[in-house]
């Protein structure tokens, strides 16, 4: 049966690509968030926000920068709350579960624990967490602006024709057309709770930069910057059993590597 959904964040990169995955499967719509856009959700079974207020991202907590508990607040009992919370809130090591030590240290990450035990209080049982990983896919890069991911730094590097070699570090990253169907599979087996979703395995970055690397013809002209203050502390990846087993899901690295091609090739083949 199709749900109504709503989804904020019609320039996000998740939200405008979960809008287009969804669309097909339910009744949805994606607006902007502001303050008009908080009237009738009650008339939505799901609602995401995938929008944040950058004040919410560097301050210390406050209710009026949290867009997430301001839509949690005026919701009914039958109005579902799915809520986009961050791998961050961990200490990083290898295999996280959900039941991990918990441990924030900015304020970003203090903030998103902060409206987790919110949206707990408000929703019960009937909470939606997800704690997620890196989400990758294709969006429209600049190389002048200030990047916050890891793909967006070995982007920006590619782009300047440097290659990043790091042999040791393993991060955890999830394709965003994986992530859509995590969303889609939640809502269709009504699955609540507090989850990891992640691809649940080592992704170790050298491998990562060979991925976005393959439809580059030319790789001779390239600056190798050898990383030498490894950190191996910083590696990480998320225990992902307790979502797979819910949604009966088999998340594979081999989607994982299609998707950086298919990127490569969106970002690369005109410009190299």
């Amino acid at each position: 049966m199709k749900k109504k959904i709503l989804i904020f964040g019609k320039n996000s990169f998740i939200g405008s690509n979960l809008y287009t995955f969804l669309k097909n499967k339910h009744i949805v719509k994606i607006k902007s968030f502001n303050s008009k856009s908080l009237k009738n959700l009650n008339k939505f079974d799901y609602i995401i926000n995938c929008s944040i207020n950058k004040k919410y991202t560097k301050n210390t907590y406050s209710e009026k920068n949290d867009f997430d508990f301001k839509i949690v607040s005026k919701l009914n009992k039958s109005t579902n709350f799915i809520f986009l919370s961050s791998r961050k809130i961990y200490k990083p090591r290898a295999n996280i579960y959900e039941k991990s030590k918990v441990r924030c240290l900015n304020n970003y990450e203090k903030n998103k624990y902060i409206t987790e035990k919110k949206i707990k209080k408000v929703k019960g049982n009937k909470g939606i967490i997800l704690r997620i990983s890196n989400i990758i896919g294709f969006k429209k890069y600049n190389p002048r602006k200030i990047h916050h991911t890891y793909l967006d730094y070995l982007i920006n590097k590619i782009k300047k024709r440097e290659l990043i070699l790091n042999q040791n570090e393993f991060k955890d990253f999830l394709d965003i057309n994986t992530f859509s169907k995590i969303i889609h599979l939640i809502i269709k087996n009504k699955v609540f709770g507090t989850y990891n979703v992640s691809i649940g395995k080592k992704v170790y970055l050298t491998e990562l930069n060979n991925w976005l690397l393959n439809s580059i013809k030319n790789k001779k002209k390239f600056k190798i910057i050898r990383v030498k203050n490894y950190k191996k502390k910083q590696s990480f990846y998320l225990n992902n059993s307790k979502i797979k087993k819910k949604i009966n899901l088999n998340i594979t690295i081999g989607q994982l590597k299609k998707e950086c091609v298919k990127l490569s090739r969106k970002l690369f083949n005109s410009n190299f």
